[in-house]
């Protein structure tokens, strides 16, 4: 059966090319959380400051675009407009807020290689819902990435083992709704294009987020903060969400969910260079070997899934 993610075009230097940078603009996303949380601010506040700072740029992209394209106006029908919504809130609200809650027990290194095991559930969804053919020469792979995180895991059990199992659970929960995003997203791109789906999905994230902190906190709790939360928001905000989101969308437009996922390789390296040298986390023997065998195992997995979609043409 030929699904969406299989008839994209095999080689697309462009689409790889914004797909990669993305994933390393999104890899600095924890390490400005982190940044953030020692300065006592809750996870509702943060995730609300990032929504508020990206926000008005999805806004005015939207109505630039919509003045623009008669053709994108005729395609916003309430079943597309409500379905971006709908998708935008599991892949940008939930998935963010998941990740954020996770990063309050484990360190921002150890939450970038948990995130990195979305592409194995980008290919499981789509062959449990989507109708993607399974690509069997890629479970050693998938099996090489989860030993490295094992390895790390089992030493943070040991060295500092409070909140470990839980926050690895929430990053593991932002990773599985994040790769089904990934399908869904692929096909509201399709009808609207990867700007205008983007604008609206993330604008109803934004909102919620907002929403949310507004409901628990109140509006009074934004005068509180000190202008170094303002300016990790902003960080967030248009280094962390805007420029990246953009440039994964775009490249998902090109070169599908799965070769997408597959670029992400680059996120987990950034992440523990700044997270070392910024946050001092430690690197030791455990987490260089750990870290090999999770980029090692994703390497196989882009190469196996590379050469299936070549197989199918």
């Amino acid at each position: 059966m030929s699904t969406i993610a299989g008839t994209q075009p095999a080689n697309d230097p462009i689409g790889y090319a914004f797909a990669v940078a993305g994933a390393i603009l999104f890899s600095t996303k924890g390490i400005f959380i982190k940044l953030a949380y020692g300065q006592g601010v809750s996870t509702e506040m943060l995730l609300s400051l990032r929504m508020i700072v990206a926000l008005p740029v999805y806004l005015v992209i939207l109505v630039t675009l919509l003045r623009r394209e008669n053709s994108l106006r005729r395609a916003l029908t309430p079943k597309t407009v409500i379905a971006s919504m709908a998708v935008g809130i599991l892949g940008y609200y939930l998935s963010s807020y998941l990740d954020f809650l996770g990063l309050n027990y484990i360190t921002a290194q150890y939450e970038r290689l948990v995130l990195f095991t979305y592409p194995f559930f980008v290919l499981l969804f789509g062959v449990w819902f989507f109708g993607d053919r399974m690509v069997w020469r890629v479970v050693p792979a998938m099996l090489v990435s989860y030993a490295g995180l094992l390895v790390i895991f089992g030493w943070n059990l040991a060295v500092d083992p409070d909140g470990l199992v839980l926050g690895t659970l929430l990053v593991l929960g932002s990773a599985i709704t994040f790769a089904l995003y990934q399908h869904l997203a692929k096909r509201q791109m399709l009808v609207l294009g990867s700007a205008l789906f983007t604008c609206i999905a993330m604008s109803t994230a934004a909102l919620c987020a907002i929403a949310q902190n507004l409901v628990l906190a109140g509006p009074a709790s934004y005068l509180a903060l000190t202008p170094q939360l303002w300016l990790y928001g902003l960080a967030l905000g248009v280094l962390g969400t805007v420029l990246p989101s953009f440039l994964m969308n775009a490249g998902m437009a090109r070169i599908g969910a799965r070769a997408t996922s597959s670029t992400a390789a680059f996120g987990p390296v950034v992440t523990i260079i700044i997270a070392v040298i910024v946050l001092s986390e430690p690197f030791t023997l455990f987490h260089g070997v750990g870290t090999a065998l999770v980029l090692a195992g994703s390497i196989l997995f882009a190469r196996a899934e590379r050469r299936a979609r070549q197989a199918l043409g």
